[in-house]
């Protein structure tokens, strides 16, 4: 311990400056780089100019000063320096006669850059080059760029340039264009927390794995910034560092909370939804972190849906692997815009933690096809998956439908009345699965003498997509006569009536039945005829037939019976239906 706190006459160096590598086999995660400098060296194919890029902390500055070791090395120009001459020793103190650095951010001018220049027509001093390291190049002005044209093109065969930057695209391509240009890539948070852990094993400090996964993700690939936290960690910890210090330091949330955060909306519950809420508030967690974490989380969770193999192994990959067997793909990427949206809402809300509860509360609220009858929707889990029924001890409660009369319970669930059919339909129906059930004619409410449209097969037949496909499933036909139809939308879905959509919408149907059809699109009554209604009936009609068919088997209630369970309806899933 003496080593990392020092004492007064010999205090400590910050991490990031003590472990910054001396040589290329040290540097991590920039292993492309590596190879092609190395090689270079190797075969001696050595450019007079490099252009090293890049985001802070990834090792721009410490591979420059790698490669000026290379080629000052007293042992010759070598992709392995020794570290014990007198180049290398100086080389790593900083002192050494011929490699000059310049921060480009403070000497902007034209006339720093010449004074530079001028000097490198000179021979070097001790070494074999006279490297210059030109740090954030970016900020140089355009006289200075200029100035340094003529010795980039044609430079003296002793002078070596190695330019750093954030920023590539403010280079002017004319420098560019000189330079033998690596990209440095930032670093997995699992290489972080790894290279982390080494060094506190040779600092002899205690580090719980949870903090330093902490510490990694909040470095954002940087590996400087992570050993900048590091140092700050243990001086708040007193020499150990433990994930909840760093998360009360951070202001950040371990994924352990966004685990339950997500559990929580799996099982539709509000209550415990809240309750951590108020957890996080409570260890002064900043919500706008959390949501970003929580965003981070289910980009995983769509990849782990999508891609497995693009994830990586991590410690938690088997509540990620849970997290997943829960939620479908559609589930995943509501969620990802609702916390999109609620991060760019929060500094709108009254205050951070009520923005917080509030897009939580919209991710419980619109679960794809949850509304007034979530309550009899399956949860998208391993229970929807492993087969037709299982047996549970805990009762099933169904959601009663909106407009459901009071009449004899069901045994599982109770389903809307499907109406009784005035007449049979003219043609079959756009959808197969009302083939099997009571027809459903969604005709208009007055009816007339011509040919009355069914409008849940007009519907089915228009070749529209996205928001005026959705605005022609909200739309109820309240009449029809001849050339002129009149469509009603529900209060509720009145935010789909944008003019773009109504014209798709209009377009669609003049293709169809001619230019002449005039539509008018009215906002009114709650409309309970619209295609996505009938076709939400007749769903559930084919959930309430499963549901009986498989209480009225007779080795299912065998095992109820004798095992004293309950049949679990979420469970069930009629045939040729998808989880």
């Amino acid at each position: 311990m003496t080593d990392l706190l020092g004492d007064a006459a010999s205090p400590a160096l910050a991490l990031a400056r003590k472990w910054r590598p001396r040589a290329f086999a040290d540097l991590k995660g920039q292993e492309h780089v590596v190879q092609a400098l190395s090689n270079a060296l190797t075969q001696g194919r050595l450019h007079h100019a490099y252009l090293l890029t890049g985001t802070r902390g990834v090792g721009k500055t410490t591979l420059a000063r790698i490669l000026a070791k290379c080629l000052n090395c007293e042992t010759g120009v070598t992709s392995t320096p020794c570290g014990v001459c007198s180049a290398c020793i100086q080389i790593d103190a900083g002192r050494f006669v011929d490699l000059l650095e310049l921060d480009a951010a403070s000497n902007t001018g034209v006339d720093n850059m010449r004074e530079v220049l001028d000097n490198a027509q000179y021979a070097p001093t001790v070494g074999r080059y006279k490297v210059y390291i030109i740090d954030e190049v970016h900020m140089l002005s355009k006289p200075a760029f200029n100035s340094m044209l003529k010795t980039l093109e044609e430079p003296p065969a002793h002078v070596k340039f190695i330019l750093a930057t954030t920023d590539p695209q403010k280079i002017p391509v004319t420098v560019l264009s000189r330079c033998l240009q690596f990209n440095l890539k930032p670093m997995t948070p699992a290489l972080v927390a790894q290279h982390l852990g080494e060094v506190l094993a040779q600092e002899n400090v205690d580090a719980e794995p949870a903090a330093l996964n902490l510490l990694a993700r909040a470095a954002a690939g940087s590996m400087r910034d992570a050993l900048s936290l590091t140092d700050q960690a243990i001086a708040y910890g007193s020499g150990r560092i433990e994930a909840a210090g760093v998360e009360t330091m951070l202001g950040t949330v371990r994924r352990d909370y966004l685990f339950d955060l997500l559990d929580a909306l799996a099982a539709r519950n509000g209550d415990d939804l809240l309750e951590q809420a108020r957890t996080l508030a409570e260890r002064g967690i900043a919500f706008d972190a959390a949501l970003q974490d929580l965003g981070s989380l289910l980009t995983q969770l769509a990849l782990l849906l999508h891609a497995p193999r693009a994830i990586e192994a991590s410690a938690d990959a088997e509540r990620m692997q849970a997290a997943a067997e829960q939620l479908d793909v559609e589930t995943v990427q509501l969620y990802y815009q609702i916390v999109l949206n609620g991060r760019r809402d929060l500094p709108y809300a009254p205050d951070e933690f009520s923005g917080f509860c509030m897009t939580l509360l919209r991710m419980l609220a619109f679960v794809p096809g949850a509304g007034s009858n979530a309550g009899s929707i399956p949860l998208r889990g391993a229970s929807a998956r492993s087969g037709s029924a299982s047996l549970k001890a805990e009762p099933v409660q169904a959601a009663p439908a909106r407009r459901a009369e009071p009449a004899a319970a069901a045994p599982v669930a109770v389903v809307p009345p499907v109406p009784e059919p005035a007449a049979a339909p003219a043609e079959p129906a756009a959808f197969p699965e009302a083939a099997a059930l009571p027809a459903v004619e969604l005709v208009a409410r007055e009816s007339t003498p011509h040919a009355a449209w069914d409008w849940l097969t007009v519907v089915g037949e228009l070749r529209l997509g996205g928001m005026a496909k959705m605005l022609a499933d909200h739309c109820e036909l309240v009449s029809q006569a001849g050339n002129a139809v009149t469509l009603c939308v529900g209060e509720a879905h009145k935010h789909l009536l944008d003019r773009a959509y109504q014209d798709k919408l209009i377009t669609a149907l003049r293709d169809k039945y001619g230019a002449t059809l005039a539509v008018t699109i009215e906002i009114g009554a709650a409309a309970d005829k619209t295609p996505q209604q009938v076709r939400t009936r007749i769903k559930q009609a084919r959930q309430a037939e499963a549901v009986a068919a498989i209480e009225s088997d007779p080795f299912v209630r065998e095992l109820v019976d004798q095992l004293g369970g309950q049949l679990d309806a979420t469970s069930i899933q009629p045939l040729g239906e998808s989880t």
